[in-house]
Protein backbone atom coordinates (compact mmCIF):
# COMPACT_ATOMS: atom_id res chain seq x y z
CA UNK A 1 0.00 0.00 0.00
CA UNK A 2 1.30 3.45 -0.92
CA UNK A 3 1.87 5.37 2.33
CA UNK A 4 2.62 8.72 0.66
CA UNK A 5 0.33 11.68 1.14
CA UNK A 6 -1.76 12.92 -1.78
CA UNK A 7 0.59 15.93 -2.02
CA UNK A 8 3.65 13.66 -2.20
CA UNK A 9 1.96 11.67 -4.96
CA UNK A 10 1.06 14.88 -6.83
CA UNK A 11 4.60 16.24 -6.63
CA UNK A 12 5.96 12.93 -7.95
CA UNK A 13 3.62 13.06 -10.95
CA UNK A 14 1.67 10.02 -9.78
CA UNK A 15 -2.08 9.59 -9.48
CA UNK A 16 -3.53 11.60 -6.60
CA UNK A 17 -6.77 13.11 -5.33
CA UNK A 18 -6.66 16.92 -5.41
CA UNK A 19 -9.30 17.67 -2.78
CA UNK A 20 -7.42 16.19 0.18
CA UNK A 21 -7.13 18.54 3.19
CA UNK A 22 -3.42 19.30 2.67
CA UNK A 23 -3.81 20.29 -0.99
CA UNK A 24 -7.03 22.16 -0.25
CA UNK A 25 -5.10 24.21 2.36
CA UNK A 26 -2.31 24.86 -0.17
CA UNK A 27 -4.86 26.01 -2.72
CA UNK A 28 -6.57 28.24 -0.15
CA UNK A 29 -3.21 29.83 0.66
CA UNK A 30 -2.42 30.58 -3.00
CA UNK A 31 -5.98 31.83 -3.57
CA UNK A 32 -5.47 34.43 -0.83
CA UNK A 33 -2.09 35.30 -2.36
CA UNK A 34 -3.69 35.70 -5.83
CA UNK A 35 -6.20 38.17 -4.37
CA UNK A 36 -3.30 40.27 -3.07
CA UNK A 37 -1.19 39.90 -6.21
CA UNK A 38 -4.03 40.62 -8.59
CA UNK A 39 -4.79 43.81 -6.66
CA UNK A 40 -1.13 44.90 -6.96
CA UNK A 41 -1.30 46.37 -10.47
CA UNK A 42 -0.47 49.88 -9.24
CA UNK A 43 2.36 48.81 -6.92
CA UNK A 44 5.96 49.37 -8.00
CA UNK A 45 7.65 46.47 -9.82
CA UNK A 46 9.82 45.75 -6.76
CA UNK A 47 6.76 45.22 -4.55
CA UNK A 48 5.16 42.85 -7.09
CA UNK A 49 8.48 41.01 -7.40
CA UNK A 50 8.56 40.51 -3.62
CA UNK A 51 5.06 39.01 -3.80
CA UNK A 52 6.22 36.58 -6.51
CA UNK A 53 9.15 35.47 -4.34
CA UNK A 54 6.70 34.88 -1.50
CA UNK A 55 4.64 32.38 -3.51
CA UNK A 56 6.83 30.74 -6.16
CA UNK A 57 9.52 28.05 -5.97
CA UNK A 58 12.14 30.30 -7.60
CA UNK A 59 12.07 33.83 -9.04
CA UNK A 60 15.04 35.36 -10.85
CA UNK A 61 15.88 39.05 -10.89
CA UNK A 62 13.73 41.29 -13.04
CA UNK A 63 10.79 38.87 -13.41
CA UNK A 64 7.57 40.68 -14.30
CA UNK A 65 4.10 39.14 -14.29
CA UNK A 66 1.30 41.58 -15.05
CA UNK A 67 -1.81 40.90 -12.99
CA UNK A 68 -4.23 39.27 -13.15
CA UNK A 69 -2.41 35.96 -12.89
CA UNK A 70 -3.74 32.56 -11.81
CA UNK A 71 -2.13 29.31 -10.62
CA UNK A 72 -2.91 26.17 -8.61
CA UNK A 73 -0.19 26.21 -5.93
CA UNK A 74 2.65 28.57 -6.87
CA UNK A 75 5.42 26.59 -5.19
CA UNK A 76 6.01 24.52 -8.35
CA UNK A 77 6.71 27.59 -10.52
CA UNK A 78 10.36 28.45 -11.28
CA UNK A 79 11.12 31.61 -13.28
CA UNK A 80 14.48 32.64 -14.72
CA UNK A 81 15.82 36.18 -14.62
CA UNK A 82 13.94 38.65 -16.77
CA UNK A 83 11.02 36.35 -17.55
CA UNK A 84 7.86 38.26 -18.48
CA UNK A 85 4.19 37.25 -18.52
CA UNK A 86 1.49 39.57 -19.78
CA UNK A 87 -2.04 39.95 -18.38
CA UNK A 88 -4.38 37.05 -17.62
CA UNK A 89 -1.98 34.09 -17.77
CA UNK A 90 -2.73 30.76 -16.08
CA UNK A 91 -0.25 28.16 -14.81
CA UNK A 92 -1.73 24.92 -13.48
CA UNK A 93 1.32 23.89 -11.50
CA UNK A 94 0.56 20.53 -9.89
CA UNK A 95 4.16 19.60 -10.78
CA UNK A 96 7.17 21.70 -11.72
CA UNK A 97 6.93 24.46 -14.33
CA UNK A 98 10.25 25.95 -15.37
CA UNK A 99 10.41 29.12 -17.47
CA UNK A 100 13.86 30.19 -18.61
CA UNK A 101 15.60 33.55 -18.42
CA UNK A 102 14.40 36.23 -20.80
CA UNK A 103 11.33 34.29 -21.93
CA UNK A 104 8.36 36.46 -22.89
CA UNK A 105 4.82 35.17 -22.61
CA UNK A 106 1.85 36.97 -24.17
CA UNK A 107 -1.52 37.62 -22.60
CA UNK A 108 -3.97 34.83 -21.77
CA UNK A 109 -1.42 32.04 -22.20
CA UNK A 110 -2.19 28.79 -20.37
CA UNK A 111 0.60 26.50 -19.15
CA UNK A 112 -0.91 23.26 -17.95
CA UNK A 113 0.73 20.42 -16.03
CA UNK A 114 -2.48 18.88 -14.67
CA UNK A 115 -3.66 15.81 -16.56
CA UNK A 116 -6.34 13.17 -16.11
CA UNK A 117 -6.42 9.41 -16.62
CA UNK A 118 -7.79 8.19 -19.93
CA UNK A 119 -9.58 5.37 -18.08
CA UNK A 120 -13.09 6.57 -17.11
CA UNK A 121 -13.11 4.40 -13.97
CA UNK A 122 -10.03 6.20 -12.66
CA UNK A 123 -11.50 9.60 -13.54
CA UNK A 124 -14.66 8.65 -11.64
CA UNK A 125 -12.43 8.18 -8.55
CA UNK A 126 -11.37 11.85 -8.94
CA UNK A 127 -7.79 10.82 -9.71
CA UNK A 128 -5.46 13.07 -11.66
CA UNK A 129 -1.72 13.40 -12.22
CA UNK A 130 0.80 15.92 -13.47
CA UNK A 131 3.48 16.10 -16.11
CA UNK A 132 6.09 18.89 -15.84
CA UNK A 133 6.47 21.68 -18.40
CA UNK A 134 9.87 23.14 -19.22
CA UNK A 135 10.26 26.30 -21.28
CA UNK A 136 13.79 27.33 -22.21
CA UNK A 137 15.50 30.71 -22.26
CA UNK A 138 14.58 33.56 -24.60
CA UNK A 139 11.38 31.88 -25.81
CA UNK A 140 8.48 33.94 -27.15
CA UNK A 141 4.96 32.55 -26.60
CA UNK A 142 2.22 34.49 -28.38
CA UNK A 143 -1.05 35.50 -26.76
CA UNK A 144 -3.68 32.82 -26.22
CA UNK A 145 -1.31 29.88 -26.69
CA UNK A 146 -1.90 26.72 -24.67
CA UNK A 147 1.04 24.60 -23.52
CA UNK A 148 -0.14 21.08 -22.62
CA UNK A 149 1.21 18.78 -19.86
CA UNK A 150 4.63 17.22 -20.36
CA UNK A 151 5.84 19.62 -23.06
CA UNK A 152 9.42 20.91 -23.29
CA UNK A 153 10.11 24.01 -25.37
CA UNK A 154 13.75 24.62 -26.28
CA UNK A 155 15.70 27.86 -26.02
CA UNK A 156 14.92 30.61 -28.56
CA UNK A 157 11.75 28.89 -29.81
CA UNK A 158 8.72 30.87 -30.93
CA UNK A 159 5.13 29.76 -30.29
CA UNK A 160 2.55 31.50 -32.48
CA UNK A 161 -0.45 33.24 -30.93
CA UNK A 162 -3.36 30.87 -30.33
CA UNK A 163 -1.25 27.75 -30.86
CA UNK A 164 -1.91 24.55 -28.91
CA UNK A 165 1.44 22.93 -28.12
CA UNK A 166 0.89 19.19 -27.73
CA UNK A 167 4.50 17.96 -28.11
CA UNK A 168 8.05 19.10 -27.53
CA UNK A 169 9.41 22.04 -29.54
CA UNK A 170 13.14 21.92 -30.39
CA UNK A 171 15.38 24.91 -29.69
CA UNK A 172 15.11 27.70 -32.24
CA UNK A 173 11.95 26.31 -33.85
CA UNK A 174 8.83 28.33 -34.70
CA UNK A 175 5.52 26.47 -34.30
CA UNK A 176 1.99 27.64 -35.08
CA UNK A 177 -1.54 26.24 -35.17
CA UNK A 178 -3.69 23.64 -33.46
CA UNK A 179 -1.96 21.35 -32.94
CA UNK A 180 1.21 23.43 -33.17
CA UNK A 181 3.48 22.38 -36.03
CA UNK A 182 6.75 23.79 -37.34
CA UNK A 183 6.19 26.70 -39.64
CA UNK A 184 6.95 25.84 -43.26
Amino acid sequence: MDQRTQKQRMLAGDLYIADCPELAADNQRISAWMERYNASRTLPAEARHALLREAFGAVGDGVNIRPPFFCDYGYNIHLGAGAFMNFNCVILDVVKVTIGAGTQIGSAVQILTADHPRDPAQRAQMLEFGRPVTIGANVWIGSGAIILPGVTIGDHALIGAGSVVTRDVPAGTTVVGNPARPRP
